[in-house]
């Protein structure tokens, strides 16, 4: 229930104010507060306090560092392109539209009418004969204007709301940006892998039929068996087989990659992908304390939380007394000959006042509702906050482990080679049969093919590694000095 009260006659301002603190108290929030605890950074790993250059996170093209300018082509293709970005663009115009409307609520709004009405007036109403019973056009023209004082910060706090989910908008289109960019460059070493591979089998298989020849002539020559031969025969359609397969695999990456672009599946078919040459710098060693300004991710989900805490704000000022501020002025008469004369004028002003008073708990319900949401909020930004830093940790991991997996296997690759080159020696020279010499050249091939992997890993890694860093975000002015004020948001609504 509310009870509203209408005045058409100035008050003094002393004795609307004292008016209010009398109604004030009605319905209450006592006993409604978040109950989520944001997590503190900085408490999270011993090693993050000790922070890090800033120097370690990508810039806003980190994709240019590996120095080719057809992934560079690509990925800013993908960015002017992509379905997806679009879509968080068009969310991010969405919010930006909805906080302009909001905020519009903090001023007066003014409105312009005009009507003319043929009636007829009943003959027993409040008109007496002859204008009773006989039928009349009745004109209007006004201006209505209205007003409504935010004493309490109700709209001031619906629209930080609305700010709160457009900052938290641009932030998603930027991780949606990074994202893509990542996505691209790694589909696009997957690609050059695949067809290094693939590369690699074609010249196997020219291998293998060369080799087919020869072991035909040896047998032919009685220096080989039929079973040597009928081993370098078998050879032939497995690699075939291989290269099939790798066919399958090099079509469906292009097909990912070109979707990427918002391009038709076809669109990549001519692409020739290629490994970067450039010496990659070294990973950080540890998390960097400022990882968190610089994930979009987070910021959107502390963005998020400082929308919901607005929107707490917004409920409670609900609570409080509402007053709208009211004014007309125009001219109204029977007819057309008089309507625009100065009799016809017609005004008047007046403060509303409307007070919750009981509501069967329907405010209180709306407030442990909007707290809910914002327990959420802060369990979903704490929730970023650790997935951001375990995110860094594994890509770290992966890294350093990779580098040992890599010195491992060029130590590996020369042993088999230094093998082999001894078993093909002692084939032509009829000391060893052709079992032995396909046996150390498929290690061989195999060590190539797993060099290849690794080789390909090391990009897909550091591109993981640029996206867990960031990607090149950077939070802005507004974002921070808003994360500042509330660094200890969860303590605010006890």
């Amino acid at each position: 229930m509310k009870f509203v009260f209408t005045m058409h006659r100035t008050i003094p301002a002393l004795g609307l104010t004292l008016l209010l603190l009398g109604l004030d108290g009605c319905a209450s929030f006592a006993g409604i507060h978040t109950q989520a605890k944001m997590l503190q950074p900085q408490l999270l790993s011993s090693a993050a306090q000790h922070g890090v250059n800033s120097d370690v996170f990508p810039s806003k093209n980190w994709w240019e560092g590996y120095t080719d300018t057809q992934l560079d082509a690509l990925i800013q293709q993908a960015i002017i392109a992509n379905p997806s970005l679009k879509i968080a663009q068009s969310r991010v115009i969405e919010a930006q539209t909805s906080a302009t409307a909001i905020g519009s609520a903090r001023y007066p709004q003014l409105n312009g009418e005009a009507k003319t009405t043929r009636e007829r007036l009943s003959a027993t109403s409040v008109y007496p004969p002859p204008l009773g019973g006989s039928t009349v056009t009745m004109n209007a023209a006004q201006l209505t204007g209205q007003w409504q004082l935010d004493l309490f910060g109700k709209n001031r706090a619906a629209l930080d709301a609305a700010i709160g989910q457009t900052r938290a908008a641009e932030a998603d289109a930027q991780a949606a940006r990074v994202l893509v960019a990542a996505n691209v460059a790694q589909q696009y070493f997957n690609l050059a892998r695949l067809q290094m591979q693939q590369n690699l089998n074609r010249a196997m298989l020219r291998q293998r039929e060369h080799a087919l020849d020869l072991v035909k002539q040896r047998v032919t020559a009685g220096l080989d068996t039929t079973l040597a031969q009928r081993q370098a025969q078998a050879e032939v359609p497995q690699i075939r087989r291989d290269l099939a397969a790798l066919d399958e695999q090099v079509a469906l990456a292009r097909h990912g990659l070109a979707t990427l672009l918002g391009e038709e599946p076809n669109a990549t078919d001519s692409l020739a992908a290629h490994l970067p040459t450039v010496t990659l710098p070294t990973a950080p060693s540890h998390l960097p304390a400022e990882l968190l300004g610089h994930r979009a991710d987070v910021v959107a989900a502390r963005w998020r939380v400082e929308s919901e805490l607005h929107g707490i704000q917004e409920t409670r000022a609900e609570f409080y007394p509402n007053i709208n501020l009211n004014a007309f002025i125009g001219f109204e008469s029977l007819g057309l000959s008089k309507w625009l004369s100065a009799g016809s004028r017609t005004f008047g002003v007046g403060p509303a006042l409307s007070l919750p008073i009981f509501d069967a708990g329907l405010l209180r319900a709306r407030l442990q509702g909007n707290t809910a949401r914002a327990d959420a909020a802060i369990e979903s930004y704490n929730a970023a906050v650790l997935n951001a830093m375990r995110d860094v940790a594994d890509q770290l991991s992966s890294w350093h482990a990779l580098q040992a997996q890599l010195k491992e296997q060029l130590s590996a690759q020369a042993a088999v080679s230094s093998a082999y080159d001894l078993a093909l020696a002692r084939y032509r020279g009829g000391l060893t049969n052709y079992l032995d010499l396909l046996t150390a050249e498929n290690a061989v091939q195999q060590q190539r093919r797993t060099l290849i992997g690794l080789q390909a890993r090391v990009y897909e890694i550091d591109v993981a590694l640029m996206q867990a860093l960031g990607g090149g975000y950077v939070v802005t002015d507004k974002a921070h000095q808003l994360s500042n004020n509330r660094r200890h948001t969860g303590n605010q609504n006890e």
